[in-house]
């Protein structure tokens, strides 16, 4: 916790009553609760429960893995001549298109079944079931005959999109309700940096599998995409259940015996079981929307849930609208743009690009407590529309005179653009969306978000190579212009969600404008015991 500490021997109220001993005073925003757990209990980082929390988070990664090894592997397909050649399809234009969105189309027809599959059977079996049919998915892609090779591989990855969003959406509500709350912003910005992990193995294994006689150059890879979703279809078994989803199916017990586990070090009275348990019966809903599979009226009855839902989809779509799904998914089109068409090459450049940005993501995530959500997101969203300004620039110069240093400075500016994004933006994509929907409405709110998600996605994948291949560079421009705007939106509307339970994220929505009330610093006086005896905002 930072703080302002001043040492005092007592202090008396305006009215001359005398409030107790103190023994410090210190400036937190946030919750003073979480504070004092954190003062009265510290937590140990590599304590035994810790670690295996730490495992059972690990394994709900895959999740964001599976995801980040198609959106890798179909980029670099698109630089195999010989996959191009099979499906008879190009780097850009619309048949790019068209297969690549197969998968986003796949997740909205998924939508539905999300909040099912999370709320009713619990998080643990929505990643098994999306586990079960990814590798379905992956069976039917991979067998594609020469005679009709273009349909199955649509079908495979329909049903890969389909399984995606259950995992997706399993996956970081269970690491965000199993996790400590002293860790729970870390530990879930982690979540998406799994999505470089296997963006790094599809690269790796395309460009090692590319020098392989015939159509093995692309088998490969396509095959390899099952391991995930096929580790999530088994090892979630081992696994606690979330807490939380325990609590409000009526096994209180169970949900005690978990948090005292995991999270109390084995003691019940633990002041960080007492807590959350204390909260648990205050702000969840034992009755709520996510008892009945088709009640989604949860999202929309109230002012404070359309907020929630509006802050949710808001940064679901601006984290896909920066530029970053033209250089992930069509990474061979904008090299293309800047005069780099040999495809070694290229799958050299997408590697090395998913290493740089697992390396800046793992630091974004580490960072996300101490910078919190909102200076991530504006500060972000501001450098990159200067990161594209200068891009813009690099690519102009080399398409005018073919400059080899200035489609070397585009490449730059490209990694300079994901370093930044990396940092910023992926530890949140998983952490904000989740975090600002309250417990009743977090399965079917984030099936919403896919919604939302997804269409952005879709426009990106139908806009994106059409526009590259018709109007080449200049595409980047709309970036340049929508990030800032981008920046103001958030500044003027997103509230700030560190240093909060899950819980205690309500008391912000609560309020009549939460954008401020998430901002408001405390002055917190504590006693030697460390129990906090007055609280005055500043």
């Amino acid at each position: 916790m930072s703080g302002i500490k001043e040492t005092h021997v007592s202090t008396t109220s305006e009215n001359g009553s005398h409030k107790g001993a103190v023994a410090d005073i210190a400036i937190i925003s946030g919750s003073e609760g979480l504070a004092e757990a954190k003062l009265k209990e510290p937590v140990e980082r590599f304590s035994g429960p810790a670690m295996l929390l730490y495992l059972c988070a690990f394994i709900g990664f895959f999740c964001s893995t599976c995801n980040g090894f198609d959106g890798s592997m179909f980029n670099a397909l698109l630089t195999n001549n010989r996959f191009k050649s099979y499906y008879d399809v190009e780097s850009t234009g619309a048949w790019a298109g068209i297969v690549t969105s197969m998968y986003q189309i796949g997740g909205v027809v998924a939508l539905p079944f999300i909040g099912p599959a999370c709320d009713t059977w619990g998080r643990r079996v929505g990643m098994m079931i999306g586990g079960a049919l990814g590798c379905v998915g992956v069976i039917i892609q991979s067998t594609s005959p020469a005679s009709n090779p273009v349909g199955q591989f649509m079908g495979g990855r329909f049903l890969l999109g389909f399984s995606v969003p259950l995992m997706t959406t399993a996956g970081p509500l269970y690491v965000i309700e199993t996790a400590h709350p002293a860790h729970r912003g870390v530990i879930t910005g982690l979540y998406n940096t799994f999505w470089f992990v296997g963006s790094i193995l599809a690269a790796g294994v395309t460009r090692g599998s590319a020098s392989l006689a015939g159509n093995t150059s692309w088998r490969v890879p396509v095959w390899l995409q099952m391991l995930f979703p096929a580790l999530l279809l088994v090892l979630p078994i081992c696994l606690p259940e979330s807490p939380r989803w325990h609590y409000v199916r009526g096994k209180q017990s169970l949900a005690k015996k978990t948090l005292a586990k995991y999270h109390g070090r084995g003691n019940e009275d633990s002041i960080w079981v007492s807590m959350q348990l204390r909260e648990y019966e205050e702000y969840l809903n034992m009755d709520g929307g996510d008892k009945r599979w088709w009640d989604y009226g949860a999202l929309f009855k109230t002012r404070q849930a359309r907020y929630r839902l509006a802050c949710n989809c808001t940064v679901a779509i601006f984290c896909q609208w920066a530029g970053n799904g033209a250089v992930d998914y069509f990474i061979a089109g904008v090299l293309d743009s800047a005069g780099v068409t040999d495809s070694i090459m290229q799958m050299n450049i997408n590697l090395g690009k998913s290493c740089m940005q697992l390396v800046f993501a793992v630091l974004g995530a580490l960072c996300v407590d101490k910078l919190g959500r909102r200076p991530m997101l504006i500060g972000t969203f501001s450098a990159v529309s200067f990161v594209w300004a200068g891009a813009i620039g690099a690519v102009a110069a080399q398409n005018k005179t073919q400059s080899v240093a200035a489609g070397h400075a585009f490449i730059a500016l490209v990694f300079l653009f994901n370093a930044v994004f990396a940092f910023g933006i992926t530890p949140l994509q998983a952490l904000y969306p989740v975090e600002v929907l309250s417990f009743e409405m977090r399965a079917k709110g984030m099936a919403f978000s896919n919604l939302a998600l997804t269409s952005a996605m879709l426009i990106n994948q139908f806009a994106y190579p059409i526009a590259l291949k018709d109007i080449g560079w200049k595409l980047y421009i709309v970036f340049a212009c929508w990030c800032p705007i981008q920046a103001f939106v958030v500044w003027m509307f997103i509230p700030e969600t560190k240093n909060r339970t899950l819980e205690e994220i309500d008391d912000i929505f609560n309020a009549p404008n939460p954008r401020n009330a998430s901002l408001v610093k405390k002055k917190l006086a504590r006693d030697a015991a460390g129990n906090v005896v007055d609280v005055e905002k500043i």
